[in-house]
């Protein structure tokens, strides 16, 4: 009686029999028909019913409810009475929102962000609409000079209030987004010609002319025309070429604000990514002696103990040509062209040597993790060709991890939770990456069967320049406790964030404030260092 009432406002007798109202009148409008469809769907099925919804209390609040419930049929099999249970998930639904907001949003401009903007490109290609579309981006990359005069606070607050004045340039078909540091970028959808679009472009840089007249500095400004007929895009290479035409307008003038529309001058960056295929072919094929793809181990320090967990391997490429290739550059490529196969399996056979070194000299309980591809779980052989490599190199599969990001919520999840599943029943501990940011919602990471969720470096970082009472690091902590899994947080920097994290329960860190990623050699005396004080302490 009490819930019926702490849930609705209502005493139970107000409800039964529709003495003075019925349920139904307490459901959300929008809802109601949606739920009646549903329940007159199932009910000749017999099958149970569940459903989420809002519904308004007596003193007018809205609450999310989960519904979940069955017919009741007589011996003709005609339905004589509905059974079931209303649960209050609005708690749950508040952190679900949360999260979406954080993936889509860029917590300091209150904009869009990139993930948004990239997730609205892929719908409109997949939904083929015809109609014109361009991006227009625009480049602030000079800011950085005033953050390096002025401090790292002027420049965001430059940033903070270049957002607020691009927004009255919002309309229905321009919605803007702040993608990177000092970037920001128009989506313009039914736009008339192309000089349209370069009238638009010259309003922004007056506007940002004006804005900047006292900091004496320009940007680009870029534009990137989509085509229609284009049912399928790459977008990190639309982004890719957009950011190059914004870059090449502020190579014109560091203190205006210039347009440049990309066109096949700028190929000569799109053809960098060729020659870095071309290097990894060679790595693939075992043309390359230089050890041009390898592996650093940043270590995992348990917070309770203090004592060393294990190693996160991390993949590096160094080219002839270009030296060292950043994994947020090579390893998009890789898996784009599938060389995430050839490559990823050369990565695994480097970590599984490490671990052979490490159990030559004693350290056979330390556990290393293995980053792998959504390209390599989806593989049919993968699952079986990794377990048949760790059985033939006799590594221990209890002190081997796995970690996967988010992105497999977006692929062929039943088939992925399989192959996870038969990794974890052999020993392998699984892990969630880059937890918070991505496509996770609280159901579906419930459903994957994992160890381990990897907060963010993004929540991590909003610790220095958040209200920590508003901070929701903490809930997430919580949240993953709750469903039965560890919590290590990635970019740990700073004394304060570790603080943070050890006053609310979070297992494990990972940042440069333990330790940068080691080479192997640097890897095995950081893990003698670590043994040497933990036994210290113990004595």
């Amino acid at each position: 009686m009490l819930s019926c009432f702490n849930l609705t406002g209502y005493q139970p007798e107000s409800l039964l029999y529709n003495r003075d109202l019925s349920f139904n009148d307490l459901i959300s409008p929008e809802y109601r028909e949606v739920l009646w469809n549903e329940w007159q769907r199932i009910l000749p099925e017999r099958k149970p019913f569940k459903f989420e919804y809002e519904i308004i209390t007596a003193t007018g609040e809205k609450k999310w409810v989960l519904e979940m419930g069955q017919g009741i049929y007589n011996d003709n099999g005609e339905v004589e009475a509905l059974e079931g249970i209303i649960l209050d998930i609005s708690d749950r639904k508040a952190i679900e929102d949360a999260l979406k907001y954080n993936y889509e949003h860029d917590r300091w401009t209150g904009l869009y962000n990139r993930d948004y903007l990239v997730s609205l490109l892929k719908k409109d290609a997949v939904r083929k609409k015809q109609s014109k579309k361009a991006l227009i981006g625009i480049n602030l990359s000079m800011i950085h000079v005033l953050a390096a005069k002025y401090g790292f606070q002027y420049s965001q607050n430059l940033v903070k209030k270049t957002a607020e004045t691009l927004s009255q340039y919002c309309a229905e078909n321009r919605i803007l987004f702040y993608t990177h540091e000092q970037r920001f970028v128009f989506y313009i959808l039914n736009y008339k010609d192309k000089d349209e679009l370069l009238d638009f472009s010259n309003t922004i840089a007056d506007t940002l002319g004006s804005l900047f007249a006292m900091e004496r500095i320009g940007g680009g400004i870029g534009v990137l025309e989509i085509e229609p007929s284009q049912s399928e895009l790459d977008i990190d290479l639309v982004l890719r070429r957009l950011l190059l035409a914004s870059e090449k307008s502020i190579s014109m003038s560091a203190r205006d604000f210039e347009i440049s529309f990309y066109n096949e001058e700028l190929e000569a960056m799109v053809d960098r990514e060729r020659d870095i295929v071309k290097a990894m072919n060679d790595i693939a094929a075992g043309n390359s002696t230089n050890d041009e793809l390898f592996l650093l181990y940043q270590p995992i320090i348990d917070l309770r103990s203090g004592a060393l967990f294990g190693f996160e391997a991390l993949a590096r490429l160094r080219t002839g040509k270009f030296g060292m290739v950043s994994p947020m550059e090579f390893i998009p490529i890789a898996e784009k062209t599938k060389l995430i196969l050839p490559l990823g399996e050369k990565v695994i056979i480097q970590a599984f040597r490490f671990f052979s070194r490490l159990k030559e000299i004693g350290y056979d309980k330390i556990s290393v993790s293995i980053n792998i591809s959504i390209v390599q779980l989806l593989s049919p052989d993968f699952t079986d060709r990794l377990l048949e490599l760790m059985d033939r190199m006799q590594v221990d599969k209890s002190n081997v991890g796995i970690e996967i990001t988010e992105s497999v919520f977006t692929s062929d999840y039943e088939n992925i939770n399989n192959n996870i599943c038969k990794l974890r029943e052999s020993g392998i501990l699984i892990a969630i990456d880059d937890f918070g940011t991505g496509y996770s919602s609280l159901a579906r990471v419930k459903g994957l069967t994992v160890d381990c969720i990897k907060i963010d470096k993004y929540f991590i970082d909003k610790l220095l320049n958040t209200d920590i009472s508003k901070a929701i690091t903490d809930d997430i902590i919580s949240i993953v406790h709750k469903l039965g899994c560890f919590t290590i947080a990635e970019g740990v920097e700073h004394e304060s964030q570790l603080q943070y994290l050890k006053e609310h329960g979070c297992d494990m860190i990972q940042g440069y404030l333990i330790s940068r990623p080691l080479n192997e050699d640097d890897a095995i005396r950081f893990l003698a260092d670590c043994f040497l004080k933990n036994k210290a302490m113990e004595e």
